[in-house]
């Protein structure tokens, strides 16, 4: 939403240049790192698996978004959001865990 309110993005309805769909790419990749950090850092215990978690979650929900969606960006968009949802759970999982093997 900030995206398009700033003019990064074009208005809903209109469509999004290569570039752009590259730049959600990444900035999915960083929401997803930051979100499996935090559902590691709530974690009462087994921080890595609650990550793993929400990873499964994210995967779920990517897969559906990719059906529903499949015609309104490229195909490799779609594969992409799927292909990063295990990845960054457990990059936010290792994330978390790194500073406790330190101590």
């Amino acid at each position: 939403m900030a995206l398009h309110a700033t003019g990064i993005f074009p208005p809903f309805g209109q469509p999004m240049g290569e570039a752009l769909f590259l730049l959600a790419t990444a900035y999915r990749i960083v929401y997803g790192v930051a979100g499996s950090y935090i559902a590691a850092q709530l974690a009462p215990d087994r921080p890595m698996q609650h990550a793993l978690a929400l990873g499964v979650v994210g995967l779920v929900l990517s897969i559906a978004g990719a059906v529903a969606m499949w015609d309104a960006g490229p195909a490799w968009f779609s594969f992409a959001v799927i292909a990063i949802a295990m990845p960054c759970a457990w990059a936010g999982g290792r994330l978390r865990d790194m500073p406790l093997r330190a101590r």
